[in-house]
């Protein structure tokens, strides 16, 4: 053993069977013990994998008697792919999900992310790792898939940036052969914030490099950094083929992702070339649309949008050529910017590799704090990785603290002497840099909005409402990057959303606002169930959803539903059923998902959220704050009163026109609120049935407990 290690444990390696290893790895760093666990058929058929084994995982492995913090030991971090996970010829097939309590939210966190380690994972032996304690000094650890063994080991004298650690880890366990090496890591930032993310490796052979994908979502790289892990390695060196998960009928895998393939490779050049731009796509048509955040979402739209249109700038800035963050993926759609050259910061003056940005970048650290230079975006999103940060919260965070600096809640000495205003690239970059070091007013943005929220009112005599009414969070976590305002069933996608407004769940406002294709509370209650539902599945099987929908097949339009892409929803089942050998039909994957998804709500009740009042929403992104908002779109508001609330706006002044539209608006809400539940078979408190739960075999004993409990 090497004289670093902490613990070693050694398995025998076996074959993956239809797409499961039948067993997950659990980690205990405070008592030094490392074991394995059998996965049941029961838990198969219940939980799918990836986030179904996760949520499951951390279920069993939390207290009973108490409701544990998010910097409690008992706390753990859950990685798993899924049964469909690391298919070489499946378009989206590299994702890994991750799970933990949130330190923004106080409950179940999920995200998702794209790189090696989920597949290197499942063909190293283990279709999920839960980790759960705390070591006593910086760790590494090691699952080698090669020699069947687990390593935990002393990360004395690693350094601390993303970019730099996984390079050296690479090295260092991978030789010669470093496309055997997949690494998750964090950095300085998220030991300093609440919303650390983690960044899963892979090696680019052509640029001699390696890249990464982030896990960015609520905080779960500040809870890796609580617990010690400086990373986690995952070896690798087998062959990768359809052959490695051994499917039920390997030729009905092989047809399916053909066809899959052919399709992307044959009609993304023709639509939005994510092969090309990659989601940096979207930017000119939200601006269009005026969906696109700017200055803390008070608008939708800027005359300098097009500074950041993915068509315009990203075509010119990305390095050219194939780039999957998984083997053999049809989209190839994780772009990076080649040797670009830092003005800020610890690196200043040297050239680096960017990967990204994405269109939740660009929109998060660009336009939604008045930031309209695609350079600033690139150094931003390179600094947020490699230490650690979440790019969607750290944009809506600062956005929110360019505001409060603006209308007068914040100044200089509350900031340090910086002047935070919209468009101020050299603050903003500031405030990132203060956030990996723990430092400055930096410091405080990173703790997030519902902190700085309460501050600002006990500190400064902010009024809470204001700042309710402006502060983009609900549940704790930071806005994604879509302006609401004239979408009612988008604003469900955020509100209802287990986690969180993150747009994974429901991206519904070219069909509600544009489209304008649910116009009744039903309709939209049926698209706040089929979507959540279908993009769950996704998860649970170790899935990118970008091939589902990025990617329209032929003939859609004439199919009854559009929106649901149901050719490819066919193809996933097809292809679900030749890996696993279970027949299942589009709805029978409807029905995997909501018993997952049930089953999150249910957790999110026993952590102490998950009923209606938790589902509540800032204002503004279900209408106007500010007169300066109205008066943008002064005709368009002034006619939704006259038409759909029947006041007469002539001769009113713009304060008593907001005051009529936000009573309207918010019982619009509340009404979405009910259809919504009683389409999912919630009570009106937004708790699952006890009806429901027994429908969908989830009625256990602690669960049957918590419903009742909840209903008094």
């Amino acid at each position: 053993m090497n004289s670093l290690s902490i613990v070693e444990f050694k398995y025998n390696l076996e074959k993956v069977e239809k797409g499961y290893n039948n067993r997950t790895l659990y980690i205990n760093l405070t008592d030094k013990k490392i074991m394995s666990k059998p996965v049941t058929k029961k838990m198969k058929d219940t939980f799918i994998g990836g986030r179904g084994f996760d949520l499951w995982l951390l279920w069993n492995a939390l207290p009973k008697d108490r409701i544990i913090k998010w910097n409690d030991p008992e706390n753990e971090i859950c990685i798993a792919c899924g049964p469909m996970g690391g298919i070489p010829i499946y378009p989206g097939s590299g994702k890994s999900i991750v799970v933990a309590i949130s330190p923004l939210t106080g409950s179940v966190m999920d995200s998702n992310v794209g790189g090696y380690f989920g597949p290197y994972l499942k063909f190293s032996g283990w279709d999920a790792l839960e980790i759960q304690g705390k070591a006593e000094s910086d760790i590494v650890i090691l699952i080698d898939g090669d020699n069947g063994r687990v390593l935990v080991e002393s990360a004395e004298g690693l350094p601390s940036e993303s970019h730099s650690l996984s390079a050296a880890l690479t090295e260092k366990y991978g030789g010669e052969n470093k496309n055997s090496i997949s690494v998750v890591s964090s950095g300085s930032g998220a030991e300093h914030t609440w919303f650390g993310c983690l960044n899963f490796s892979w090696y680019d052979p052509r640029r001699n490099f390696v890249r990464y994908k982030q896990a960015g979502r609520g905080g779960i790289g500040t809870v890796f950094r609580d617990k010690k892990i400086k990373a986690i390695v995952a070896k690798y060196s087998g062959s990768v083929s359809p052959e490695t998960s051994h499917p039920a009928n390997l030729e009905l895998v092989k047809q399916a992702g053909r066809e899959f393939s052919k399709e992307i490779i044959t009609l993304d050049p023709k639509q939005n070339e994510m092969a090309v731009i990659g989601s940096s796509y979207l930017v000119s048509i939200m601006n269009e649309f005026d969906l696109l955040p700017v200055n803390n979402f008070r608008f939708g739209s800027h005359s300098e949008g097009h500074k950041l249109s993915g068509g315009d700038v990203y075509r010119k800035k990305f390095d050219p050529g194939y780039d999957g963050c998984w083997i053999g993926c049809a989209m190839a759609c994780s772009h990076g910017v080649k040797d670009f050259k830092l003005k800020t910061g610890p690196f200043k003056g040297k050239k680096v590799w960017v990967d990204g940005p994405e269109y939740e970048t660009i929109a998060g650290l660009g336009s939604n704090c008045g930031i309209f230079d695609p350079d600033h975006v690139i150094e931003a999103n390179f600094y947020c990785d490699t230490y650690g940060l979440d790019t969607i919260s750290v944009g809506t965070a600062t956005a929110f603290a360019m505001e409060c600096y603006e209308i007068g809640i914040i100044d200089k000495e509350a900031t340090g002497g910086l002047e935070l205003t919209f468009g101020n690239r050299e603050a903003a970059l500031e405030i990132i840099h203060q956030m990996a070091r723990g430092e400055g007013f930096g410091w405080l943005v990173g703790q997030g909005i519902r902190r700085m929220k309460k501050l600002f009112a006990e500190k400064y005599g902010a009024d809470p409402k204001a700042l309710q009414d402006i502060g983009m969070e609900a549940k704790g976590l930071e806005y994604s990057e879509y302006v609401t305002k004239e979408s009612l069933a988008q604003q469900g996608g955020y509100g209802l959303a287990l986690k969180g407004p993150q747009h994974d769940e429901a991206w519904l406002i070219f069909l509600d606002m544009v489209h304008n294709l649910m116009p009744t509370f039903d309709q939209k209650a049926e698209a706040l169930h089929w979507f959540p539902m279908f993009r769950t599945w996704f998860g649970l099987n170790g899935l990118c959803k970008l091939p589902w929908n990025d990617v329209t097949p032929p003939g859609n339009e004439n199919t009854p539903e559009p929106a649901k892409y149901i050719s490819h929803v066919k193809n996933y089942a097809r292809c679900f059923s030749g890996v696993t050998g279970q027949k299942v039909t589009p709805d029978e994957l409807i029905l995997m998902s909501e018993k997952v998804y049930n089953f999150q709500r249910i957790f999110n009740l026993r952590m102490g959220f998950g009923t209606r009042k938790h589902d509540d929403i800032p204002y503004r992104s279900v209408g106007p704050v500010t007169k300066e908002e109205y008066q943008s779109r002064a005709e368009h508001y002034d006619k939704q009163l006259k038409e759909k609330v029947g006041y007469s706006p002539e001769g009113e002044s713009t304060e008593e026109k907001m005051a009529v539209l936000r009573n309207y608006r918010e019982s619009e809400y509340e009404k979405l609120k009910d259809a919504v539940y009683k389409r999912r078979g919630w009570n009106s408190n937004g708790v699952p049935t006890l009806q429901k739960i027994r429908e969908l075999g989830i009625d256990l004993p602690d669960v049957v407990r918590l419903i009742k409990k909840s209903q008094g």
